[in-house]
């Protein structure tokens, strides 16, 4: 299993990692290291993590931040900067992001703006992390319970992947980052998909695989398309109704919090129905989305109330411009298309959709 290039840094796999990591250490000799947790993965990453790291006469600081979503904001990323202000980091200091999504996102976002810019490197320890937000250069935080809305693009040094982490996580976790390498499946390589819908016929051997082929297929994307001006788009798939579920989720204290992917996979199967309406995609690969997601996630219940304000969560959404809510949608399982408009009438329809066939009550 070789190295990923991406446009700006190297991801790097299994045995590869801590030889890379401490040949890069001795070779651009940082001023001090600052290792970013959170509470989760100091406690259960950081000391095998140490185990590895040569770091010399560099001196090591760790810096937690408490774990979860609703952690992911500009007042936590303040306190990041005030910590590696008090103990004197400069431009020629090193932060390696350990953790989820939550820690490379907002890591990279801190390394990136503190003093305009220090080198930082990802070291993702969850399933989500290591197939998506580690990989492709988005950092950023949330605004409320509005998702990535503050944020800039910009690749650390190096991406390094060590699946052992995986063993810390509980099983909903990795069913998390499942949702994000469905979607590389339904984007760009059906034959991917339809590996990842019959996990029956593999075992624990072949994750390490999985997990390649996922970075391989969002990197290809990432490297076309750096900054977001069409292909990277067909990333979103799954995600302009998802981020809305997932934000309306997380900000209702009536409401048990979803997950990313969870929010995810409700969101890659309505925009499936949209797209059966709007690009023709058919009703036979649709079901075999609706099924092949349904396999693994499990039922919620959005009722016509919590489907009006998710609705009007969209206004918020990135892709959007000029006032114009723009979905990603798919012709075939593999083909997306880009900037597609939908209008609420068939939004709400995709909800009704999803409650009739789950059999959720929708009042």
């Amino acid at each position: 299993m070789e190295s990923i290039v991406t446009k700006d840094a190297v991801v790097h796999f299994n045995s590869k990692v801590y030889e890379k990591l401490n040949d890069y250490i001795e070779t651009t000799n940082p001023s001090k290291i600052f290792i970013l947790v959170d509470s989760n993965t100091h406690e259960y990453c950081l000391s095998s993590f140490m185990a590895e790291l040569n770091n010399g006469d560099i001196k090591v600081e760790v810096m937690e931040i408490p774990d979860g979503e609703d952690h992911k904001t500009i007042d936590i990323c303040s306190g990041v900067w005030e910590a590696l202000s008090q103990y004197y980091a400069d431009r020629k200091s090193l932060l390696i992001n350990l953790g989820g999504g939550v820690v490379t996102d907002l890591g990279g976002f801190v390394a990136s703006t503190y003093m305009r810019g220090i080198s930082y490197i990802n070291v993702p320890t969850s399933l989500l992390a290591m197939v998506d937000a580690s990989v492709g250069g988005k950092t950023g935080v949330d605004l409320g319970t509005l998702k990535n809305i503050v944020g800039v693009i910009s690749e650390g040094e190096m991406v390094l992947i060590d699946p052992s982490f995986l063993a810390t996580l509980p099983q909903n976790h990795m069913v998390s980052g499942y949702a994000e390498m469905l979607k590389h499946g339904l984007i760009r390589d059906k034959d991917y998909w339809n590996t990842l819908t019959h996990l029956e016929d593999l075992d624990i051997s072949h994750l390490n695989q999985l997990i390649y082929d996922s970075v391989v297929i969002k990197n290809k994307v990432v490297t076309e398309d750096p900054t977001e001006k069409g292909l990277r788009k067909i990333l979103n798939f799954g995600h302009t109704l998802g981020h809305a579920i997932e934000s309306y989720f997380l900000g209702n204290a009536d409401k048990e919090p979803l997950l990313h992917g969870e929010a995810i996979a409700i969101g890659m199967i309505l925009e499936a129905y949209i797209s059966t309406k709007v690009c023709g995609l058919s009703l036979e690969e649709f079901e075999s989305i609706k099924t092949g997601i349904l396999k693994t996630f499990s039922k919620v219940e959005i009722t016509n109330r919590d489907q009006e304000v998710i609705i009007d969560l969209l206004k918020y959404d990135k892709k959007n411009s000029h006032g114009t809510v723009k979905f990603v949608l798919l012709e075939t399982i593999g083909q997306p298309k880009i900037d597609c408009l939908v209008d609420n009438e068939l939004i709400f329809e995709a909800f009704k959709y999803y409650n009739t066939y789950l059999n959720i009550s929708s009042s």
